[in-house]
């Protein structure tokens, strides 16, 4: 059985996701601020799967605890806000949500999104244990899809699920102009609007991380036509 935590101030909204969740057959737990979300990644030790997160929490807030998961956890992050600004949901994305949902919104439709990122998390352990021997270097950079792991120099940079399946997808095949359309297409399996700014948020992350560790830009944009890795 899945395990999802569920972070919401209003009890009336973290209510109703779990019994769309529950009726899914997920176990649920719920807090209702930031601070009670990390003791509650504590004390399950790793047996939550997936986590619904809102931004608007007293104590601590969505993006802050969103952070702190981030320091020691790559599961797949939900995020909800009533806000709808382009500007809130690039936020909440470069914390490392891995989505993101305005208020209100259908229950239906955050079941089936929750359970495409449970499902994306699933295939990243079956190549894990089917022992996927996927190796790329590129200068100092080491990508290994089997372990799903990602080095510069022998630092190791801790990256998202998706951030990895970026990175990977780039380094494939250097050289080569990728579209966001073509990058989100391929690694979010799902149709891309024009006005989604998804695919900027995670590059952007992305390629800091990397340039922290290697002191320079790995992934170039070509402006009006994509990102690619130079060959």
């Amino acid at each position: 059985m899945r395990s999802v935590l569920i972070v919401d101030d209003d009890k009336e909204i973290s209510g109703l996701i779990s019994i769309y969740l529950e009726n899914e057959g997920y176990r649920v737990i719920q807090a209702h601020d930031g601070e009670e979300a990390l003791q509650a990644m504590t004390s399950n030790n790793g047996m939550i799967d997936l986590v619904i997160l809102d931004v608007m929490m007293p104590k601590l807030n969505g993006i802050d605890t969103c952070r702190r998961i981030r320091e020691t956890s790559s599961i797949p992050i939900l995020m909800l806000s009533a806000k709808s600004e382009d500007m809130d949901k690039i936020l909440g994305l470069m914390t490392g949500a891995d989505d993101y949902m305005i208020k209100p919104f259908n229950p239906l439709e955050l079941t089936t999104r929750v359970k495409t990122l449970l499902r994306r998390s699933t295939q990243y352990n079956v190549d894990l244990h089917q022992g996927d021997s996927d190796r790329i270097r590129i200068d100092g950079l080491d990508i290994n899809r089997t372990t799903h792991e990602v080095t510069a120099n022998g630092h190791a940079i801790s990256l998202t699920a998706r951030e990895f399946e970026i990175l990977y997808l780039l380094a494939r095949q250097p050289g080569r102009i990728f579209s966001a359309e073509d990058i989100f297409q391929q690694v979010w399996k799902e149709k891309y609007y024009v006005s989604n700014n998804t695919v900027m948020v995670h590059i952007s992350n992305l390629r800091d991380k990397l340039e922290k560790e290697l002191g320079y830009k790995l992934i170039q944009t070509v402006w009006g036509v994509g990102y690619k890795i130079h060959a």
